[in-house]
């Protein structure tokens, strides 16, 4: 093997994470320490005050949804106060706060206070040590995917997000450009490809022209805030109101664990009917009884038809984009080679259905929608970093909105126009607009409106020093530079003194430099603490393993004996139970759980031994001569 480190590229999805390498030439998924390619994106804080990541934080978020912050994707570089995230403060179950400044989302978790790519970094660090674990060395370097429709404050975030986790981002990427690259990778492809990317939180369509190892992304459309936790959310509002009509008005959001509970039904059922054309959800004692009031139980059948009819407005919409997106590209249905489905919500029949219908063809099938994202950005990743091994890729992607700045009377300009390739730079002339103006303002923004205010604000500088004149008469260039990863450089320079200035666009609704710094410095405690606790851990699962090896080696002449009389049968239940919590201690690496239990398992060590010599020592059974 080389002795370069290995790169990784990531997914870091709404629902699922996924992260995934190239070895031997091969892209291929990197599974996860339970052996699982995926993590879901769930961070918590237990009421032990331990933070969980992925399948543990979701195993236990029905009894802790206060404290277990789940699609923060939908979240990351959104400005408090936004429709999205008033949007998401009525539906979610754990609290929202703004940032210092007012500008940003904040998450609340057992009394502390995380900025949304600290959640994120979380995922981040938990990927990367699955991609260690697996390699069996530190893993540093890596290439993460975004929504192509994502903006510059969201990229930004992500960013942040990685080098929290101790990651350097390579190239921030977007997820349909990552999936075309998996799809063409190693064959001699040379057409025109839509990739139709519906995920848990956000909806992207991307149109490229694919020829060898070149990529060329024509155009990208794409919504944000649509993908599966709206699907999800028509199932829970169904059953809700369903649930107030049969039981005298009775709430279901007003109770935290019984909407988790929903929740985590509707996501199965909509999952369930992508095979089968009935789901049963059956939630007993849903509400708890009481003062003379009986429990309240949830059992209904939710048919395809009716989830279809249901969600018909989402896929609605994702058809709209994806035609506005190719109008705008002056490309053809019939134009398209191949139509390639990506995420989890393409699997239901709907929306497959609704891609054919548009596109008068059957979408490609020859991809695994949950993984092919990451093993794009693990080819990308490979690329950048081994370019010796012959994997060459041209990538050729494009800004997904329109950059410019404000201008007198409250308009937008337009300087960069979306889908414009990228890297790219860009140059106009402006003009003074009052005599003797000796500064000016500018206002960096991106959107599609002509108004500025309608648009996302990315960042504003001065240029001061200007030589007084009559209007018009000093002349303002503007130049705007995006980089491979789409992030915004902006300056203006008085064109007869040379006067400048020049701003790096950095995230309004992200971390400032003394948080990260903050951050950073309480994340290289954190990981002493965690080296220092996985030691405990590992001392402690040393002396445990093996008594749990015996008592399994023993498990065959306990039952043997447990046949042949009823003696010891309760203790025999008490002591399953004790063995239960051993291995939910280990799964959770807490070696304050195992120290605790140890003293119980040697006890049922020794129960075990003494039931398999009691039924070594007796003859046979009753009915056995």
């Amino acid at each position: 093997m080389s002795d370069q480190e290995p790169a990784i590229g990531i997914d870091l999805g709404t629902t699922n994470s996924v992260v995934a390498t190239v070895r031997d030439g091969v892209p291929r998924v990197i599974p996860n320490r339970a052996g699982q390619a995926l993590t879901p994106s769930i961070v918590a804080v237990a009421k032990n005050g331990k933070k969980l990541v992925g399948a543990l934080a979701k195993r236990q978020a029905i009894t802790n949804a206060e404290n277990t912050v789940f699609a923060a994707k939908r979240l990351i570089g959104r400005r408090w106060g936004s429709k999205e995230v008033e949007d998401a403060r009525r539906v979610l179950p754990y609290p929202l706060v703004a940032g210092p400044e007012g500008n940003d989302v904040r998450v609340q978790l057992a009394g502390h206070t995380y900025a949304i790519p600290e959640i994120s970094a979380m995922v981040l660090s938990e990927l990367k040590a699955d991609a260690e674990a697996w390699f069996g060395r530190p893993i540093s370097r890596a290439v993460i995917t975004v929504p192509a429709y994502f903006n510059d404050g969201q990229r930004h975030a992500t960013k942040d997000a990685g080098r929290i986790a101790g990651l350097e981002v390579l190239r921030i990427i977007n997820e349909p450009t990552s999936a075309a690259l998996a799809y063409g990778f190693g064959k001699q492809v040379e057409r025109k490809v839509v990739v139709f990317d519906l995920g848990g939180g956000t909806f992207d369509i991307s149109i490229l022209d694919i020829g060898k190892s070149v990529y060329d992304v024509v155009a990208v459309g794409g919504d944000t805030y649509l993908g599966g936790e709206d699907f999800d959310r028509r199932i829970i509002d169904w059953l809700t109101f369903g649930f107030a009509k049969e039981n005298g008005g009775v709430d279901l959001r007003e109770d935290k664990m019984a909407l988790q509970r929903l929740k985590d039904s509707a996501e199965r059922a909509k999952i369930e009917l992508s095979g089968t054309s009935t789901a049963a959800i059956h939630l007993p004692f849903l509400v708890g009884g009481g003062e003379g009031k009986p429990a309240l139980h949830l059992d209904r059948q939710i048919g395809r038809e009716k989830l279809e009819e249901l969600t018909r407005d989402l896929v609605d919409r994702c058809i709209a984009v994806t035609e506005r997106t190719l109008k705008d590209a002056g490309v053809r249905p019939a134009q398209v080679g191949e139509v390639i489905l990506v995420g989890g919500m393409t699997r239901m029949p709907r929306v497959q259905k609704a891609v054919k219908d548009f596109f008068a063809r059957e979408p490609c099938r020859g991809v695994h929608p949950e993984e092919v994202v990451a093993l794009g950005a693990a080819i990308q990743a490979h690329a950048l970093t081994a370019p010796q091994s012959g994997a060459e890729v041209l990538l050729l992607d494009v800004t997904p909105q329109n950059l410019g700045i404000m201008v007198v009377g409250g308009y937008f300009q337009t300087i960069i126009p979306r889908n414009t390739t990228v890297p790219t730079s860009e140059t106009h002339l402006f003009t003074t607009v009052q005599d003797n103006q000796t500064a000016v303002r500018i206002a960096v923004l991106q959107g599609a409106s002509e108004r500025a205010v309608d648009n996302e604000l990315l960042g504003e500088f001065v240029l001061g020093g200007i030589r007084p004149a009559r209007r018009g008469e000093v002349e303002i260039e503007v130049t705007f530079e995006i980089s491979a990863d789409g992030i915004v450089g902006v300056s203006a320079r008085d064109v007869v003194t040379g006067q400048q200035q020049s701003i790096t666009v950095t995230a309004t609704s992200g971390l400032t430099e003394e948080e990260m710094k903050r951050i950073l410095d309480e994340r290289v405690d954190e990981l002493l603490e965690k080296k220092q606790s996985t030691q405990e851990y590992e001392l402690r699962k040393d002396r445990v393993g093996p008594v749990l090896a015996e008592i399994e080696g023993l498990r065959p002449a306990v039952q043997e004996a447990l046949e042949r009389t009823r003696f010891g049968k309760d203790a025999v239940q008490k002591a399953e139970g004790v063995l239960a919590r051993v291995r939910q201690a280990m799964d959770a690496h807490d070696s304050a759980a195992l120290a605790e239990l140890e003293e119980a398992l040697e006890r049922t060590l020794q129960l075990f031994k003494g039931l398999a010599e009691a039924g070594r020592g007796q003859g046979p059974g009753r009915g056995d001569g």
